[in-house]
């Protein structure tokens, strides 16, 4: 990216780029290490760049990194429950780190991470719909790397990025649900067709039938989708 471009411009770049992104069904993880490699190329002073998220057991997991020193400083903010990334996440606000080890704001973050190859730090909330759904940041190896005109562009960045997370999300929910309710109908299908092979074979009504089903499935501590799955298979063995 062009560095010399009035600032509109490098936010116009960015968003044709983001919007690209938007218009494709990527799984999360995939872009998310998108919106990292695009985050690390919109800030020149930026080395590192990552997202941090919950993972599916509400844990706070970097979710994407370009650099494994990222997960390293995002880890040690995780573990000690302080840091740059977590506060612009929780207050839901942009926040500069001009010199990781001089700064006094995480006392416990900045002595464990003074001594790493990063110096600076920038992190912006990714805001979606009124949730709080993360965090993006970028570190740089000098101090002082980022300025206002980063803080700005940063936070336009995650503006665009929640939206992309949260658009994927929600594709990536509805297509579980899909397979979820496509799941329950065959488990309905196949009840219902080893109801008329207990019907044929004993003779007795649908109501009859689906209580012997069912008993028979409390006697074998199974479900009932499974015991009619076992009847219709040997049904099919037994015809052949």
């Amino acid at each position: 990216m062009n560095h010399d471009l009035p600032l509109a411009d490098e936010l116009a770049a960015v968003s044709a780029r983001m919007s690209g992104l938007l218009l494709s069904r990527e799984t999360v993880g995939t872009a998310l290490h998108l919106v990292t490699s695009l985050a690390g190329e919109a800030l020149p002073g930026a080395t590192g760049a990552g997202v941090s998220l919950l993972d599916e057991h509400g844990r706070r997991t970097t979710a994407a990194a370009t650099d494994p020193l990222v997960e390293h400083l995002d880890g040690l903010q995780y573990e000690m429950g302080e840091g740059p990334c977590l506060t612009a996440w929780e207050g839901r606000h942009v926040l500069r780190v001009d010199d990781i080890a001089g700064d006094d704001r995480w006392p416990r973050w900045s002595a464990a991470a003074g001594d790493s190859a990063m110096r600076s730090a920038l992190s912006a909330p990714l805001v979606a719909g009124g949730d709080a759904l993360g965090a993006i940041k970028v570190y740089g190896r000098e101090p002082g790397a980022f300025g206002e005109r980063d803080e700005y562009l940063l936070t336009m960045f995650a503006a665009q990025s929640a939206i992309l997370v949260a658009n994927v999300r929600t594709f990536e929910n509805a297509t579980k649900l899909s397979e979820a309710l496509a799941d329950a109908l065959r488990g309905r299908d196949m009840i219902s067709i080893a109801k008329g092979i207990v019907m044929a074979r004993e003779h007795v009504d649908e109501e009859a039938a689906f209580a012997l089903l069912a008993r028979n499935a409390r006697e074998e501590n199974g479900k009932l989708r499974d015991l009619a799955g076992t009847l219709l298979r040997s049904t099919v063995r037994w015809d052949r």
